[in-house]
Order: structure tokens, then sequence, then C-alpha cells
């Protein structure tokens, strides 16, 4: 019986049941290397991801984790002003230079461009008969942004180890070092080479709690239930979002006066967001095994201060096909409402508030991602795959943010992208 449980929840797990390591036997090495696309359709975002997860496996159950990611992104990404009827010119975000989005379109930053390195480490080994500890770092480092971050966990198994609870923090302190300098919120965006309302590099520090339970129903059933608390306090702005300040009756984007050939054509104020953000998190998550096939469904829930609410619902379906080989269907739904802060556009006819976004990750929007993953072993036993998903994204402005012309406009338009991941896993 003991036997059959741990082969399933293995299964479960989406792992292989290990064979006991004889003491003579050499440690070994499990290299795990994957590369990732995501396009973004209308020439927005684009990302090529090689990520690299190298693992030492010692005979007395300890392990050595190192992993190195290496992210090329280019593209363009919406600025947050509003679409209208004429062109519009906007500063770029070094104040070097400007560029003029066509009547009618999306307003887009073309400068998007950024290369990100990423290496994480990580330490896990048994304490006493039941429990496991691990401990680890991380950092990456952008053009504008570097990270840092330490994490730690600690597992117990209790009920003859069909039961474990879980504990562990992470804690990261940010710099976020804008190009051109962070711009003071809800000031306008300057002429070109006109920096003064811009400030030096700014901090924040994020913590991140979890608690968790996962427990064996049966030989073929896992469950487990996470709760996670997280506080981000300091600079949570992006520096590279406006909101254009609009005409209270028409709804169109106020004309900066004095105008200056090659600067902004209209009036657009950088956003402001609360420099504290306390996220509560629920998620729970059931695996099912039935003969080689392996049902994975999982469930979470996020509120935050931000009166931002989401669901997110993943369902996976493995389905071995022979003995070298399955298929894995995917589906994601996600949904959230809008932040309390979140604005299509400021109306110059009202006071400021102290905070707004235009920010459509703010905003209240569903998606979806479906795909297919197609997993097989090669000649020498090692793991490779496949995975190829579409996503979609729609959201709403509210309509009482809408003001005279913007009714008719496309004020959140969809976005959809291609993800195609390749993996390759071996052991030495």
């Amino acid at each position: 019986m003991s036997a059959t449980l741990a082969a399933a929840t293995c299964a479960l797990l989406g792992t292989t049941a290990m064979t006991p390591v004889d003491a003579q036997e050499e440690p070994k090495w499990d290299f795990n290397t994957s590369l990732l696309y995501y396009g973004e359709d209308e020439n927005r975002v684009q990302d090529l991801s090689l990520k690299s997860i190298i693992r030492r496996l010692f005979a007395d159950d300890r392990t050595l984790t190192l992993g190195l990611t290496v992210d090329s992104l280019t593209g363009a990404t919406p600025s947050g002003a509003i679409r209208q009827d004429v062109p519009q010119s906007f500063t770029r975000p070094s104040g070097s230079g400007s560029y003029i989005v066509p009547a009618g379109e999306l307003p887009l930053d073309d400068t998007f461009k950024d290369t990100r390195l990423a290496i994480t480490a990580g330490w896990q080994q048994p304490t006493g008969e039941k429990g496991l500890l691990s401990a680890g770092f991380s950092a990456s480092k952008e053009y504008d942004y570097l990270h840092t971050g330490v994490n730690a966990s600690y597992a117990h198994d209790f009920n003859n180890r069909n039961t474990t609870v879980s504990a562990g923090f992470a804690f990261a302190k940010d710099s976020i070092e804008s190009v051109g300098g962070a711009p003071i919120p809800l000031t306008s965006m300057l002429d070109v080479g006109d920096i003064s309302n811009r400030v030096g590099d700014q901090d924040k520090d994020v913590l991140d709690v979890v608690f968790g339970v996962s427990q064996v129903i049966s030989k073929n059933l896992l469950v487990q239930g996470n709760y996670s608390f997280s506080q981000a306090d300091g600079y949570l702005n992006n520096p590279y979002k406006v909101l254009s300040l609009v005409d209270g009756v028409t709804g169109d984007t106020l004309p900066r006066i004095p105008g200056n050939e090659g600067g902004p054509s209209g009036v657009f104020l950088f956003e402001s967001r609360p420099d504290e953000r306390t996220q509560h998190s629920l998620y729970t998550q059931a695996k099912y095994y039935m003969n080689g096939k392996v049902l994975d469904a999982s469930y979470r829930y996020m509120t935050d201060d931000w009166e931002i609410d989401s669901h997110t619902l993943d369902v996976r379906y493995r389905w071995p096909i022979g003995g070298s080989s399955y298929i894995e269907p995917h589906v994601r739904y996600y949904t959230q409402t809008e932040a309390e802060f979140y604005r299509l556009s400021l109306d110059d006819s009202a006071p400021l508030p102290q905070f707004a976004s235009s920010d459509y990750r703010l905003g209240n929007f569903d998606a979806i991602t479906a795909g297919l993953k197609y997993g097989w072993k090669t000649r020498n036993e090692n793991d490779m795959s496949i995975r190829v998903e579409w996503y979609t994204q729609s959201g709403t402005v509210p309509a009482g943010q809408l003001i005279g012309n913007q009714a008719s406009r496309d004020n959140y338009p969809d976005l959809n992208a291609l993800i195609v991941q390749f993996s390759y896993r071996f052991l030495r």
C-alpha cells in the first residue's frame, strides 16, 4: 500500500518516483532548460526568455538549486493616454526626443526595450525525520531596475506523512532607476530636453508570507491550501505611465499651450499610486490520479487595499500516450475588478485626485489562456516538451468615467498574445 501511495503521490506532483540512492552511488545533477516566446499582437510587447535551472542532488537528501534567466523585451506598450481624432505627440521617457501617434490610434510608447538578467540560488535539507528546511537568494538586473531578495521556508510532515504543513517568507528590496529620472506624480509631461520635474532613483520593499497545508486524501487524490500575505512599501508608480487631462464636456485631451514643436501636443500628467499596497490571497489545489492520467485544478482569490479583487481558475489534464509521451491541455481563466484610483482620464473641471492611474493592468478585465503541451522521453531517457498557448484579454471602463466623445471610442482594446515554450531536462 505504501509503495502504491508513493508512486501515485509522485504522479500527482508531476514527478517520477525516485529510486533509493545507494551509498556508493555518485550524486546526480538535474538540468532543466526552457526557451519561451511571448508575443502580443499589434506590434506590442515581444519577449524571448531563456531559463535554466540546475539542481545538485546529494545522497543525504540535500539539494542545491541554481537558476539563470535571460529575458529580451522589445515592442510597444500603452502609455496610458487616450485615443484622439487628431495626431498626438509625446516626449519620450528619456526627455531626449519625441514621437507622434496617428489620429485614432492607441498611444503606444515604442521605446519599450530591455534585457533582464536574473539569478537564483537555493538550499534544501531535511531537519529531523519529518522536517524540510529551504532557504534562497534572488537577484535581477534590468536597464532601469535592480532587485535583490531572500527567502526561507519550513515544511513538516504529520499523520504518517499524509499531512504536510508549511510556512515561508520572502523579502525583496528593489531600486527603480527610471530613464530620465522618476517624474513627480501628477506633474505634466514637459518639452524635449526639460526634465525639471524629475527626481532621482526610488526604492521599494516587498514582504511576502505564506502558510500552507497539503493532505493526501487517498492513493489517488492530493489536495492543498495556502494563505499568503504581501506588503509592498515605497515607490509603486510606473514612471512611464501618464493620464490625459481632458475637457470636462468633450472628453478630448486639452491642447498644450503654449505648444512646442517636438514636445507633447496635449496635457499629459504622470500617474500617482499609493506608496503602500497590502494583498491577501487564498489558494487551493487538487490533483487526481486516474490510471496514469492526472487532473490538476486550482483556484486563487486575491484582494487588496487598492480595491482590486481577482479570481483565477486553472485546469490541466495530463494524458499519457503510450509509455513515453503525453499531452496536457490547459485552460486558465482570470478576472479582476479595477483599482479604486483607476481612471481613463482626468477631468480638468474637477480637482486633481491624490491618486490616479490609467494603466490597463489596474482596470477591470477578463483573460483566458488556452493551449496544449506535448511531452516525450528521448532515447536516452531525457525529458522534452513543447507548449503552445493563446492568451486573450478584454476589459471595460466604468460608464461613469466616460466623458463626451470618449463614449464612441475603443477605450480598452482587446489584447491577444501567442506563447510558445520548449523545455529540455536531463540527469547526469
